[in-house]
């Protein structure tokens, strides 16, 4: 695994070298200021929402990534900051008993996309499940709430079928991986462990293409060169892979070619694509997409539910847990009666597609118009004759739905990650749904919109976890929330 700062073209130092610098004795947790580059022999205590590891010295909170609680370790100070100061594991003193025996990644530390990777996995679920029942207990209207055991995929490796993915270097030495955490350096990634096999096998060709055929790469800095970013997906259902080259300019020769090798050393490749962003923010896809190949879609199928992925199309990166989170759904709908269903934030149609045949007519919202012609592509694949999707703002289609005196048994509301606007959850309440059905993939913001929903006159009986990204600190949730008598 390699790290680089995009306009830096220097190696980080190997590996024995860190090991040999950080080495060096601990010095004394005395000290009255800490600085950067200081050793320290600390246990980290516990985790924190992000899975790093908390420890203290003194007054001063110390963040570790990829320690555990109890691990008894060397740390160097990397960064002092004005709250807490942050550390790298320079050597493991005594392993934590949580720790597991052979741990999947020896790189974990450095890249960080993973912190909890070293973690037996019972503990892992036990952790999560702690850390969504104290999200909720900070919360009185919640004290009722049960929070039920997370429900856990079959693979714990090798599960991501997705993978977005930033492009850096030069074509000699290309890195193509994620962004370290809170840096702009990007860990070049080999086999990744958490990548499905096709993903890994997408990034080793693209970077031998990148260098055969001399593909400049974007440098963000001095705003030249093409390829910005690799996104890619893989069908689980097909085995077909879908490719999109995200570049700053169109450009067709260079993609062309590094296309033609890719499809050559994997052809699974069945779509691929290039898109056009020349924005100079951090938004990864711009606004043109120009495919290469015939094909502009990969099937998939999630449950009873087939779908029509574009390279745009939001769909859970965890086969086996958004089969969990779907099933789950349906299963807490109970009997509607074949009464009308809303799916607030429905993208392509997951959700709705998967309630259809209980609903009388099943309304979904999205502010993308790319995702909502998806859903409705996806509705007519499954003959889903009683969907209909609306590109909209989610406020401004329940304003209009309440003007129209329209009324829902069930409300779906699957926002990101920031969760509700207090209007949008005043406006579903003020439909009188007997049930919501609440998906977030944010305990804290789950919590926060549950206890404002328990003053709109619904109560949450229980909330189910779903593993979707195990090795990870992420958990997703599925709220139930019924009506209460007035």
């Amino acid at each position: 695994m390699k790290k680089r700062t995009p306009h830096n073209t220097r190696r980080p130092a190997d590996r024995s070298a860190a090991r040999t610098q950080g080495a060096a004795a601990p010095e004394s947790r005395r000290a009255s200021a800490p600085r950067r580059g200081q050793t320290l022999e600390l246990t980290v205590d516990a985790l924190d929402r992000e899975g790093i590891g908390l420890a203290t010295t003194g007054t001063r909170k110390l963040l570790l990534p990829g320690g555990l609680p109890g691990d008894r370790c060397l740390a160097k100070i990397d960064h002092v900051g004005a709250q807490a100061d942050h550390l790298r594991l320079v050597k493991l003193l005594e392993p934590s008993p949580l720790r597991t025996r052979r741990p999947a990644c020896g790189d974990a530390a450095d890249c960080l996309g993973c912190p909890l990777i070293g973690m037996r996995y019972d503990e892992q679920l036990r952790w999560k499940h702690e850390l969504v029942r104290n999200e909720l207990a900070l919360y009185a209207s919640l004290a009722g709430t049960e929070i039920l055991p997370p429900l856990a995929p079959r693979r714990r490796l090798q599960y991501r079928t997705t993978a977005k993915l930033a492009v850096a270097g030069s074509h000699r030495d290309p890195y193509i991986g994620i962004y370290r955490r809170a840096t702009h350096d990007v860990v070049d990634l080999g086999d990744c462990p958490l990548h499905h096999p096709l993903i890994n096998r997408v990034i080793a060709a693209v970077r031998e293409g990148i260098g055969k055929y001399r593909v400049p790469i974007y440098h963000p800095e001095r705003k030249t060169g093409l390829v910005r970013y690799l996104v890619v997906r893989v069908s689980e259902e097909t085995g077909q892979v879908m490719v999109t080259f995200v570049t700053a300019r169109r450009s067709y020769n260079e993609i062309h070619h590094l296309g033609k090798f890719l499809q050559e050393r994997v052809p699974q490749v069945a779509v691929l694509c290039q898109n056009v962003n020349a924005s100079e923010g951090n938004v990864i896809f711009g606004p043109h997409d120009h495919f290469l190949t015939r094909s502009q879609t990969v099937r998939e199928r999630i449950g009873g539910v087939e779908m029509l992925i574009s390279p745009r199309s939001f769909l859970q990166a965890q086969h086996d847990g958004a089969r969990l989170l779907y099933a789950t759904v349906r299963e807490w709908v109970g009997d509607i009666g074949a009464k009308p269903v809303l799916d607030l934030y429905c993208g392509i149609g997951g959700i709705a597609l998967t309630l259809a045949p209980l609903a009388g007519r099943v309304t979904g919202i999205e502010v993308s118009e790319e995702a909502v012609a998806d859903a409705l592509r996806n509705a007519k694949l499954n003959r889903a004759d009683n969907c209909t999707f609306e590109a909209a703002d989610a406020l401004e289609a329940l304003e209009e739905l309440a003007d129209e005196g329209e009324m829902f048994q069930l409300v779906v509301l699957n926002p990101p990650r920031k969760g509700c606007d207090r209007q949008v959850l005043e406006r579903v309440a003020s439909l009188q749904p007997a049930r919501i059905i609440y998906v977030s993939c944010s305990p804290q913001t789950l919590a926060r919109d549950l206890d404002i929903l328990s003053r709109l006159g619904y109560r949450c009986p229980r909330v189910q976890p779903v593993d979707m990204f195990p090795q990870t600190p992420h958990v997703e949730n599925v709220a139930l929330l019924e009506r209460t008598p007035a």
